[in-house]
């Protein structure tokens, strides 16, 4: 007979000592597609930027769970009705909303498998472990749907102020040092309340939203969106595309078993079925890392000086613009790289490219945040505000890049 113990107490450098809730969460925690996320890093490649940012999905997806059970606290305390079905549901829906990220969380999102992004993949996850866990999250996958009927579940979930981003604000802001992106995630869910089956901060919270909607954009300048991780992911995606490129010549490149299955197999929608599931569930950053270890001596020039450099930090130089990138400097730059190194056109774009990234911290025509006044009123959190560099952030800030050899 097992007598373990499942009520376990995990240590947060962030809130401290985090418990279990319950049996039926330790053992999805236990499952091994849960465990899993221990070897897939919560920020990609912004450790070559920010060397303490090597914490994984499994810290965030803890994270989240202790926010929701205080969310939940709050909420009944002020009279909002959930039962313990619906609480236990909640704490599953947030525990997985990321269990279907890929190496490197958002790095190599769409490049493993194409035009399949992570929460659909977390939904084939989810569905996997409800089968085998006799059908007990199934309230919890109507709820990450959007189908449950209480609107708010949802909005605690995925929302512009949802638990998922109360958690990794101030987690990413702890493991990489910026202090900017430092959020009371505490007092904006002590301030939590439901109007019209909808998720309101109290007025008094205002000044704590505030502060989160400027974090938040600061958080993508200097941290999501910091030049140097933002090539060093596209050097990632460009791997894996010269690795596919090569596979498909009939080149045979070392990779584990997981890997060589992607290198080799396009994967829609329509096929990801159980096999590609449980394949998908055997991959991490491990895979990628080591392949990269492998294929830094491969003759070919591409693939060996793409590893070379994500390995060794020997980066592209970025240049972010205000203005398009113009095409005279583009194939400027190619050329260059063409005679240098005798080079085909085709061969130097995987290291001389251009693209565009776009920072908006709050969109007030998708599911705004409301704030609630004492007389119950309801407001949008931009006209709420006496600040007025809230409207600012409400725009769309465009900036374009360049990357190429130093």
């Amino acid at each position: 007979m097992n007598n373990t113990n499942k009520l376990k107490i995990f240590n947060d450098p962030i809130y401290g000592f985090i418990t279990i809730p319950n049996e039926g969460i330790y053992d999805i925690l236990e499952h091994p597609y849960f465990q899993r996320l221990r070897r897939i890093s919560q920020m990609g490649m912004s450790y070559l930027v920010y060397p303490g940012a090597h914490h994984t999905r499994f810290h965030h997806a803890l994270g989240c769970m202790h926010l929701m059970r205080k969310s939940i606290e709050v909420l009944r305390f002020k009279g909002v009705a959930i039962n313990e079905e619906e609480e236990n549901a909640l704490l599953i829906a947030i525990l997985l909303h990321d269990i279907g990220h890929g190496p490197f969380s958002h790095a190599m999102e769409h490049s493993i498998v194409e035009n399949i992004d992570h929460e659909w993949i977390s939904l084939r996850f989810m569905e996997a472990l409800n089968k085998e866990f006799n059908q007990s999250l199934t309230l919890a996958i109507k709820i990450f749907k959007g189908e449950y009927h209480r609107k708010f579940f949802k909005q605690l979930i995925a929302s512009q102020l949802d638990i998922d981003r109360l958690d990794y604000l101030k987690r990413d802001s702890f493991y990489t040092g910026v202090a900017e992106g430092n959020i009371n995630s505490e007092r904006i869910i002590s301030m939590l309340n439901v109007a019209n089956d909808e998720l309101v901060i109290e007025q008094k919270g205002i000044y704590s939203v505030e502060k989160f909607l400027v974090a938040r954009r600061l958080m993508y300048w200097q941290v999501y969106l910091h030049k140097t991780s933002l090539g060093a992911e596209q050097l990632l995606i460009r791997v894996l595309k010269r690795a596919k490129e090569l596979v498909a010549r009939g080149e045979k490149l070392n990779a584990s078993e997981a890997l060589h299955f992607f290198l080799n197999t396009p994967v829609t929608k329509k096929s990801f079925g159980t096999d590609v599931l449980k394949r998908f569930s055997n991959l991490d950053d491990i895979d990628v890392l080591a392949a990269m270890k492998s294929w830094k001596n491969n003759p070919d020039f591409v693939l060996q000086n793409l590893c070379n450099m994500l390995l060794d930090r020997d980066l592209l130089k970025v240049k972010l613009k205000n203005k398009p990138i113009g095409k005279k400097k583009m194939a400027a730059k190619k050329e260059n790289l063409m005679q240098k190194y005798g080079i085909s056109a085709h061969e130097a774009e995987y290291f001389v490219f251009h693209g565009k990234v776009s920072n908006l911290a709050y969109d007030n025509h998708q599911a705004p945040i409301k704030i609630m006044y004492k007389n119950h009123k309801i407001k949008d959190v931009t006209e709420a505000s006496d600040q007025l560099n809230l409207k600012a952030l409400a725009t769309p800030v465009l900036k374009y890049y360049i990357c190429y050899p130093k």
